[in-house]
């Protein structure tokens, strides 16, 4: 709870118009006046609705406190959401602050409480002494001492082994790096990671000043980037049977349901306050649960899964752990739901979404570090499946063990890849939620006629597309002292590059540059007034995977081809070009350049 205490010459209020969640109130509490007064202005939280009695009596007390420090004649509690970002339920407010009003009266003091759920006028004067404002947060009691020493247990699991970090034998730097940040072993640098220069080098994206912070602009080449990733994505889980939907990006927190969901998320929600109270999503979850509760499943229906590219989720990230693409306020996420009947059936389904999960590493040329959660229970139940998940990894990967759940789920995976920094970059997941389909609503009609919840996972195949660019620049980073730095040639912007020499090999480079585009490959044309020298470099430094020089052998002969990612020079003609970057690119999407062909026509960005 957040309260702001007024020593005040005197408080007046007229209520003037309802909303949704607004108490009923007698005709004298429409207007009120009040004088040398400690007013109490009041925003109950999310997480005040874990012990709403320990929130009344600590809250109570302090005003009692404050009430005797400054020697006031009464007290006034006044409902102000505007406090907190992350507020409780309507139903748990007014609980809250009717228990403040009468603890307070019981007491022995003076109160009055203004009206809940009404849009008011109010004026008001402070009397201007050291302790006439005062602001506090008002915590629920603590965890029993039990309960707060019970912590997640680190293991490694290897090849069937359980083996404790500090006991296991290190061979790859990106796994200790993981395991040494989860158990708050890795120091801060304070440096800036290197792909935020490299994404604005690219001409890819950058932050948006006229926005929140957190939130970016994309560029043609990074926006190019995006899409393919996102048509990367919808290939994989279509072809896999997911069913594609759309849902809004905004829901109103007076749904229960949606209310206690959103609430696991804390202050990291985006909440906006019209009328209604109403959240910016986080993740599909909301609308695809929606969906799902209005949908009639049998049990021959499931496994079954829905599938949204959310454009965009919102998390209220702190503003100094906003950074490039790695952590941001306004992302896009793959999002993919699978209902299933029973959890046996969730197992089979999640072993098969952990293998989509790394194909997706390997597709990126990205490597994951692996980290298995789960609490306590469910593993000491199912040990044998963990570890046998845990063996499709085909290395060590990290385990932890949570003493309860307190979460949706009882079991997740998470593939993160490792920064320049040694720091990881949350990319894939899968997740077991159990408590979803029953608080949604979600039924489907099993074998013997009858209705019941099902499980339902969660996965993101890459994490989001923000993310798996960092990882992607990040990697350029790591390993520019060992080769040129690229991407995959599929989300190259530019595939080859055609350089004419002189002004009499244009209409020959032209050419080129056409076959190539109608073939399905993404070339253009350096016509620029340039040194030859000064146009290799300028491809260089746009990672363009194939440049041709054109100059007066290449008009009768072979193309020569210069290979960023081995550094050769080769003869080939134009039609072996055009089927060595199909080779490279064959089973990913395509779309076309999305900037003029000649660099001459180019906006700099």
């Amino acid at each position: 709870m957040r309260i702001l205490l007024i020593h005040s010459d005197y408080l007046e209020y007229e209520t003037k118009n309802k909303t949704g969640i607004a108490e009923e109130i007698p005709e004298d509490k429409m207007k009120g006046h009040f004088t040398e007064s400690l007013v109490v202005f009041t925003a109950v939280e999310a997480e005040d609705e874990e012990n709403p009695d320990s929130v009344i009596e600590n809250a109570v007390n302090e005003i009692v406190r404050v009430f005797g420090d400054v020697k006031a004649d009464n007290v006034v509690i006044y409902p102000y959401a505007h406090l907190s970002s992350s507020l409780s339920s309507p139903k748990t407010a007014r609980r809250v602050l009717e228990g403040m009003e009468e603890a307070l009266r019981e007491r022995g003091l003076e109160v009055s409480r203004v009206p809940f759920g009404w849009y008011k006028a109010f004026r008001i004067s402070c009397k201007g002494h050291p302790l006439s404002e005062l602001s506090r947060t008002i915590r629920p009691e603590p965890l029993k001492e039990e309960e707060e020493s019970e912590e997640s247990e680190w293991f490694i699991l290897h090849r069937g082994q359980k083996i404790r970090p500090e006991e296991f034998d290190f061979t790859s730097r990106d796994l200790e790096n993981l395991v040494k940040y989860e158990l708050g072993e890795l120091e801060s640098s304070g440096e800036e990671p290197p792909h935020v220069r490299l994404m604005r080098e690219k001409g890819l994206a950058d932050y948006e000043p006229s926005a929140d912070v957190g939130h970016l602009r994309w560029y043609p080449r990074g926006r190019l980037i995006r899409d393919l990733l996102a048509d990367y994505v919808y290939m994989l889980v279509t072809s896999e049977g997911a069913m594609p939907v759309e849902t809004p990006i905004m829901y109103d927190l007076e749904d229960e349901a949606i209310r206690v969901h959103a609430e696991k998320f804390g202050e990291r929600q985006y909440r906006m306050k019209n009328k209604k109270e109403l959240m910016l999503r986080y993740a599909c979850c909301f609308g695809a649960f929606r969906i799902l509760s209005d949908s009639f499943l049998t049990w021959k229906n499931l496994p079954a899964s829905i599938y949204e590219l959310s454009t965009y989720s919102f998390r209220l990230e702190k503003k100094g752990e906003v950074v490039g693409l790695k952590r941001l306020r306004g992302f896009t996420m793959p999002d993919l739901h699978t209902v299933c009947a029973d959890l046996e059936q969730a197992l089979t389904e999640f072993a098969g979404q952990v293998e989509m999960c790394m194909k997706t590493g390997e597709d990126l040329q990205v490597n994951y570090e692996v980290i298995f959660r789960a609490t306590r229970e469910f593993y000491e139940e199912y040990s044998d499946w963990v570890h046998s998940v845990a063996d499709r990894i085909g290395k060590p990967i990290l385990l932890e063990l949570l003493p309860s759940r307190k979460h949706y789920w009882i079991a997740k995976m998470d593939f993160a890849a490792i920064d320049y920094l040694g720091r990881p970059i949350e990319n894939p997941t899968v997740q077991i939620d159990v408590e979803s389909g029953e608080r949604f609503g979600i039924t489907y009609v099993n074998s013997d006629e009858e209705e019941v919840n099902p499980i339902i996972l969660h996965c993101s195949p890459t994490g989001s597309i923000e993310r798996v660019i960092c990882s992607l620049l990040e990697k350029t980073a790591i390993e520019m002292d060992e080769k040129p730095p690229m991407l995959p040639v599929w989300l190259s912007p530019t595939q080859v590059r055609v350089l004419p020499i002189a002004e009499r090999h244009l209409e020959f480079a032209e050419s080129l540059v056409s076959e190539m585009t109608a073939n399905d490959v993404r070339a253009d044309l350096d016509d620029r007034a340039e040194t030859l020298g000064k146009k290799i470099r300028n491809a260089a430094q746009d990672w363009v995977p194939y440049v041709v020089v054109v100059g007066d052998s290449e008009l009768e002969g072979k193309l020569t081809v210069n290979i960023r990612s081995t550094g050769e020079k080769v003869q080939m003609d134009l039609q072996e070009l055009i089927e060595l970057v199909r080779s490279e690119t064959r089973g990913m999407p395509f779309r076309r350049l999305p900037l003029p062909v000649r660099l001459s026509e180019r906006i700099n960005f």
